[in-house]
């Protein structure tokens, strides 16, 4: 956590959680855990006493994390899969096979066995590059808190017995936390840990209340009734604020909760640019339920339907009819508009049982996406067959992930139409005839584009990990992640390039990475010629409001002055300089922006 200090006022700056202002008394919410567990060996007729405390505790757990479901308000009750997720690990062989394995071999008490065991687990998950399947960690660690505190007879005081106006302050809040805040209560909150794509995170942003996480020392700055501001839009947390500072922040307030409910409410006009041009919008999700926050902020259509959820933190691999049936209520619910339904995206093996036997040393360079979906073509055609089978109810397409030449792409065709054979001569209703696109996120697919063009209906730019690859970096180390930047002039010419290929053969190109949800960035992307872009649900008012305020013609004009500059630094400066002005304004007021 950065602070910068001018008399009493300190300001922190972390990570942009959840967008909004709020203003109001800290309430500092104990979530440290259980830090020290000691040690102690058992006699062998001791093991089968200690086993069935440790089914005892998850037991309890597992009741407790029902009452949550039970017990969830109305505007969380689409997030309750992530807790549904979290009873699945309760019982998952990596974490509860694992412990009673521990207690057993090795012969010691349950809580050093399940220390132990998680610490291994962390060990795996912090080796992965992405960083929103590192923050999958963050679920067995809150899991892993809820068992330990049962055996130990901790107590668990729940965020719902709040009874007064605060912004939570912890080191940590689960899902199961989150999932309890009543929004007439809670005003906002803040954490030591957590990142952007955080399950926590993802609550926060479909509650819509200002958040701000990874501050790393929050807790130990920040004391009960301490007055605090929180600016989720600007990642900035200011602790005993100034009089002229808390003015400031309640006018920028006001003007954001009014700038958000007239985004809001136009939010389901189409996406028009002064001159003309139409730019589709759509939605990023990960969970089924998500389907209604992208209907309800105006999105055109699903770009980007994440499957990985639904292998994590399993047994085993999900059958063709479990995941039909998820896909097809997607399809469903989102009628005539376009869902884009990507392949698996991770180590397969991982993803359903990420054991030290299934380790890779550099897995981000290893045997993930399109490469384990070809090295296990059952697998992949089990989810080819289902979405095709999804596809019979509107209006589906395919995107095959981390491609990086032509071969993948050949491949990946001939199984998904063996996977539509297999289907016609079981009599099956499905539908062969959906588009198929690629995920642009690797610099070979760049390189090769004009010969993976005629391979595929669309390419889709995923600019998180085009970055990543191209710059060399892994953006979740704080050594190297003030170099991921998606203004760099590297990436601008590779989208560019990328671009004018499939405007040439007359195929679509989207953008669904993070890039795609900075009003900011808008312009450029009009002016690459980017007529689709995906991101957050939450994000879409505003991207809507920005297409509106501009014209593609005044991007093409900022693209080719980009296209002439070097260094990262100028072209921010340039593109702060031309539009800044007007994204503060529309979100602060005349007042500017938050740092």
């Amino acid at each position: 956590m950065i602070s910068t200090e001018t008399g009493s006022e300190q300001r922190f700056y972390g990570i942009a959680a959840s967008p909004g202002i709020c203003i109001g008394k800290a309430y500092l919410v104990n979530r440290e855990g259980v830090q020290v567990v000691q040690k102690y060996e058992l006699s062998p007729d001791e093991i089968s006493h200690e086993t069935s405390r440790f089914r005892a505790a998850v037991k309890k757990a597992d009741d407790e994390l029902n009452a949550v479901i039970a017990n969830t308000s109305e505007e969380l009750k689409q997030n309750s899969a992530i807790l549904e997720a979290h009873k699945v690990l309760l019982k998952d062989k990596l974490l509860y096979g694992k412990v009673l394995s521990t207690i057993e071999s090795e012969q010691v008490n349950a809580e050093w066995a399940l220390k132990k065991v998680v610490t291994e687990i962390n060990a795996i998950f912090s080796r992965m590059t992405d960083a929103y399947f590192r923050e999958r960690a963050d679920d067995i660690n809150h899991v892993a808190d809820r068992i330990l505190r049962n055996l130990i007879g901790g107590q668990h005081k729940s965020i719902g017995t709040i009874d007064k106006r605060v912004i939570l302050v912890a080191r940590d809040l689960s899902p199961a936390d989150t999932s309890q805040i009543q929004l007439e209560r809670i005003k906002g909150f803040i954490t030591d840990k957590g990142g952007r794509t955080s399950h926590t995170s993802i609550i926060a942003r479909t509650l819509e209340i200002p958040a701000v996480l990874g501050l790393h020392d929050a807790t130990r700055n920040i004391r009960n009734d301490d007055i605090v501001i929180v600016d989720g839009t600007a990642g900035v947390v200011i602790v005993h604020p100034t009089e002229q500072t808390l003015l400031t922040y309640e006018e920028r307030r006001e003007h954001y909760e009014g700038y958000k409910a007239q985004i809001r409410r136009r939010s389901h006009l189409p996406a028009e640019t002064r001159d003309g041009v139409h730019v589709r919008i759509l939605g990023n999700i990960e969970l089924t339920e998500e389907v209604v926050s992208v209907l309800d902020h105006g999105g055109d259509g699903i770009g980007l339907y994440r499957t990985e959820f639904q292998y994590m933190n399993r047994k085993e691999f999900p059958d063709e009819f479990e995941l039909y049936d998820k896909y097809r209520d997607v399809v469903e619910v989102m009628g005539e508009k376009p869902v884009t339904i990507r392949t698996l995206d991770i180590n397969g093996d991982k993803a359903v049982a990420f054991t030290p036997e299934n380790h890779e040393s550099n897995p981000a360079l290893g045997l993930r996406a399109i490469r384990y979906c070809l090295k296990k073509p059952d697998i992949f055609k089990t989810q080819l067959r289902a979405i095709l089978r999804a596809a019979a109810h509107g209006n589906v397409r395919v995107l095959f992930p981390m491609i990086s030449g032509v071969e993948e792409i050949v491949a990946a065709r001939r199984l998904l139409d063996e996977a539509a054979l297999e289907l016609s001569r079981a009599d099956v209703p499905h539908n062969r005839d959906i588009p198929v696109g690629i995920m642009v996120e690797v610099p070979s697919a760049v390189i090769m584009a004009d010969a993976l063009v005629r391979q595929v209906d669309f390419f889709s730019i995923g600019t998180n990990d085009l970055i990543q690859y191209t710059m060399a970096i892994d953006r979740g180390n704080q050594n190297v992640a003030h170099l991921f930047h998606p203004l760099h002039p590297a990436l601008i010419r590779m989208v560019h390039r990328v671009t004018q290929i499939g405007l040439e053969a007359g195929i679509g190109v989207d953008m669904c990475g993070e890039m795609a949800a900075d009003p900011l960035h808008v312009p450029l992307l009009l002016g690459l010629g980017l007529t689709e872009l995906s991101m957050a649900p939450a994000s879409i008012p505003a991207i809507k409001r920005m297409v509106r305020l501009v014209s593609a013609a005044d991007g093409q004009a900022l693209l080719q002055d980009i296209l002439r500059l070097e260094k990262v630094r100028d072209v921010v400066h340039l593109v702060d300089e031309t539009y800044g002005q007007l994204v503060a304004q529309k979100v602060y007021g005349d007042m500017g922006s938050a740092r």
